[in-house]
């Protein structure tokens, strides 16, 4: 009797270890190596180690996944960059930034080789194309820290037509992606400043929850934050053939060529894995960072000098050190 009881009891207990906790992540995008390390989680089963049946729900321009965040219908949300955080805060959003995957904005300027452009002093006297969201971001910094001026810029509807016609021009971009595609198009490998060099020091490629689910679902949050922070480092530095795999089945436009081209930059650059996520574990953020950006952006005219912009942010949950045992 009293063993029958015994097992009865350890079988209720270990019943909730077998139990996955369902949780959707919504991509700000469509599938790519920028998603590597959450698709990585996915698919070599470390977030079901850790509890969780995750759904990717991935992004496109219809799709507006921090909408879907405050709204309830998705459980945490990929956000771009940090001024988006700052955006939420003035809102009144009730939105937080957990971790930053990317310690460095890949955020690019581009311009024709040999051309009077070689060097990034050289670029704010050239016609610029750039996007809506970056005018009423990253170039307002740039008009104040370098003197680009709003004569100069032209809109970039996403299509590198008018740079690659116009040798004294420059574009906007992403270091992973638009750098290959100018080559694979035009036949000639662009000029890439990263503005990260230049003193552009946002987060990027963040992890975003509600407030109501830090309050309620503590350990979830954690639980997503530690699953993929492990995912990226399996992503970078393991291997990630399933994790392209699954990439390439959400998005079939995507190419081999691409995915290794972008990890390349990725690591090349250390876009997931530097500065201080080398000792503090990939995922990591500052307050010194978040300060020194938001000094910067709001000397800018981007947001209100008075925004309480850390009501956007906590570090509760990173600086542990997760997996950094997988970095080789």
């Amino acid at each position: 009797m009293f063993r029958c009881s015994l097992v009865t009891f350890f079988a209720v207990v270990a019943l909730p270890a077998f139990a996955l906790e369902k949780a959707t992540f919504a991509t700000n995008w469509r599938a790519q190596a920028e998603h590597g390390g959450f698709y990585q989680a996915l698919v070599d089963g470390t977030y079901a180690r850790y509890g969780l049946d995750v759904t990717i729900q991935q992004g496109g321009p219809q799709i507006n996944a921090r909408l879907l965040l405050a709204a309830g219908r998705v459980d945490f949300a990929m956000g771009a960059n940090t001024i988006q955080m700052f955006e939420s805060v003035q809102q009144n959003v009730p939105v937080v930034t957990v971790a930053s995957m990317f310690q460095i904005e890949p955020a690019v300027f581009m311009s024709h080789p040999g051309e009077g452009l070689d060097r990034f002093e050289d670029l704010p006297s050239a016609t610029v194309f750039i996007a809506s969201d970056f005018r009423a971001s990253v170039w307002q910094w740039l008009k104040q820290s370098y003197g680009f001026k709003d004569e100069k810029a032209k809109p970039y509807g996403f299509n590198s037509a008018p740079f690659i016609a116009d040798k004294k021009s420059v574009q906007e971009g992403i270091l992973t992606s638009e750098p290959y595609a100018i080559e694979q198009k035009a036949g000639f490998r662009p000029n890439v400043f990263l503005l990260a060099d230049y003193g552009y020091d946002s987060y990027s490629t963040t992890i975003e929850t509600r407030a109501e689910t830090i309050d309620k679902k503590l350990d979830l949050v954690q639980r997503f934050v530690d699953a993929s922070i492990i995912g990226w480092y399996a992503y970078l530095y393991g291997d990630n053939a399933a994790a392209n795999a699954a990439i390439k089945r959400d998005n079939p436009e995507m190419t081999d060529a691409q995915l290794a081209f972008s990890l390349a930059k990725m690591k090349e650059r250390g876009i997931v894995d530097s500065g201080d996520a080398l000792a503090l574990g990939i995922g990591a953020m500052t307050d010194a960072r978040m300060t020194s950006f938001f000094d910067k952006i709001s000397k800018a005219g981007v947001v209100p000098a008075e925004l309480d912009y850390r009501k956007g942010y906590t570090l509760r949950f990173i600086g542990k050190k997760v997996g950094m045992e997988l970095r080789r």
